[in-house]
């Protein structure tokens, strides 16, 4: 034979020709290319939709500009099922049981935080109110006068413990970890969000407050204090304790000293205990002249 045979392929000729018109189709062409032939299979629709798929996905995570307010729409972006959780979490602290490693999951959120401040300055400032009503109501001189500045102070002083705080306990762990800081410290969205649910227990706490019992407040102080500052103490002790023994101490007493300061001002500012002065009526002297005279 003068030369090696062709072997024609009706069919792969026809799927040829149709690429060769439309480049863009999905077609799989098979072309010789040297003695030995080769086969070059044309995916470039599957790329093209591979890609415009990625796109989309990745779309959804791409993270907006801090001026727009799908920035912020993220971080108010849980159901209730979740929050409820977290909730439970704040007011059922397990020894061991991380909550951020447990029930934010790289997932924090403001709404909760937001609303559990909101509605502690809301029921610290009633419950203050009406806990001065009852103690002075056996007063007659006594005039009751709604004290609505309360609100502003206790929404200045939740606020501003809920957001300064876990800033500055950011801003140090940061710190005194440097680089390690990325490996296993905390956000500081994560760390105003443990904060925010630490505080939910003084909720019902500061309800309770309304009994007229110094005692009874002062034992629901210490049993909020001891609830809410475990939560904290066991979710920053693995941070702090990779360092000095002298610091991490330090930092879980000033972090339960603030907790307390706040639940203890909060106590003795709304919930003042009314000291009614006895009065002191006058006695007259003992006339002792008629006597007097009589013995004489």
């Amino acid at each position: 034979m003068s030369q090696p045979d062709r072997l024609q392929v009706p069919e792969l000729e026809e799927a040829a020709e149709l690429l060769s018109a439309d480049p863009g189709a999905s077609t799989l062409s098979l072309a010789s290319s040297g003695p030995a032939g080769s086969t070059r299979v044309d995916l470039e629709d599957e790329d093209d939709f591979g890609q415009e798929s990625s796109e989309l996905l990745g779309g959804e995570k791409q993270t907006s500009g801090f001026w727009t307010f799908e920035y912020y729409q993220s971080f108010f972006n849980v159901d209730t099922v979740q929050v409820l959780d977290r909730i439970k979490g704040s007011v059922m602290p397990l020894p061991g049981r991380n909550f951020i490693r447990h029930h934010i999951r790289n997932n924090p959120d403001l709404y909760g935080p937001f609303w559990i401040c909101a509605t502690l300055v809301f029921s610290v400032a009633i419950s203050g109110n009406l806990s001065t009503f009852l103690s002075e109501q056996g007063d007659p001189r006594y005039h009751y006068r709604p004290q609505f500045h309360k609100v502003s102070i206790a929404a200045v002083v939740v606020f501003l413990y809920a957001w300064l705080v876990p800033l500055a306990m950011w801003g140090f762990l940061t710190w005194r970890q440097g680089t390690e800081r990325q490996t296993g410290g905390y956000s500081f969205l994560e760390t105003v969000c443990v904060y925010g649910y630490s505080l939910f227990i003084y909720i019902p706490t500061s309800v309770l407050w309304i009994i007229p019992f110094e005692w009874l407040r002062w034992l629901l102080i210490v049993v909020a204090m001891v609830i809410s500052g475990s939560v904290l103490v066991i979710t920053f002790w693995p941070v702090v304790c990779d360092d000095t023994k002298a610091a991490a101490f330090t930092t879980v007493a000033i972090i339960m000293l603030l907790h307390a300061l706040l639940a203890i001002g909060c106590k003795l500012y709304f919930f003042q205990t009314a000291v009614h002065a006895v009065p002191v009526i006058p006695t007259a002297a003992p006339n002792r002249t008629t006597a007097t005279q009589q013995d004489h």
